[in-house]
């Protein structure tokens, strides 16, 4: 048996992440795409963990469904955790992925590698039909910004996000590898156990 979940995201990259996170658990994920009549939700919490449940409330409320919120960004030290909850606007309103990764790469310009340490944070929130917030959970990973683009996986800052352990960036990291060392898979492998305690409340 399956549980019909909606996902407060149109981005397809970022859908498709989750839904294979969640697919083994036996979890059916729907992007809110699929529900041309939900307003886009305003990202104006201070932090990711506001964004995410705001983004799940919202739409819980609008679409009557369980619904994931989630939000993540990536905070450099260098740049004082910018651009944080601005990262997929970083460099304006409609940014693509290599517009936000040329104004980073332009900020750290001056800035030596042992200086250029990042965290990558994912935050999680599941509203209940009614806009309640049920589980909220949040997961970090670690890595370092290098100078110049390396691989073309994943999505957002990951041909940038180096992961020192493996001296390869996420870009360059296969899908199965990220899904175990991502913020996002360490914030699911908190948020799943969770949602399987709550499992028989979702149709």
């Amino acid at each position: 048996m399956s549980h019909r979940i909606v996902l407060a995201s149109r981005n397809r990259k970022k859908a498709g992440e989750i839904t294979s996170l969640l697919a083994p658990h036996g979890f059916e994920v729907t992007p809110v795409s699929d529900f041309p009549t939900v307003p886009e939700v305003v990202e104006d919490g201070h932090s990711f963990a506001e964004n995410a449940a705001k983004k799940a409330t919202e739409v819980a409320q609008t679409v009557k469904c369980w619904v994931i919120g989630e939000d993540s960004g990536l905070c450099v030290d260098a740049l004082n955790g910018a651009p944080g909850i601005y990262s997929a606007r970083y460099s304006g309103e409609d940014a693509s992925d290599e517009d936000n990764n040329d104004k980073l790469l332009k900020k750290l310009d001056r800035v030596s590698h042992p200086q250029r340490g990042a965290g990558y944070v994912c935050s999680i929130a599941l509203s209940d039909p009614t806009g309640k917030v049920r589980v909220a959970v949040e997961g970090t990973c670690r890595g370092r910004i290098i100078e110049q683009r390396r691989g073309t996986g994943g999505f957002g800052y990951d041909p940038l996000f180096l992961i020192p352990e493996f001296h390869r960036t996420f870009g360059e990291l296969s899908s199965v590898v990220k899904q175990c060392l991502s913020h996002r898979a360490r914030a699911f492998a908190r948020f799943i156990p969770m949602l399987q305690e709550i499992a028989v409340e979702i149709e």
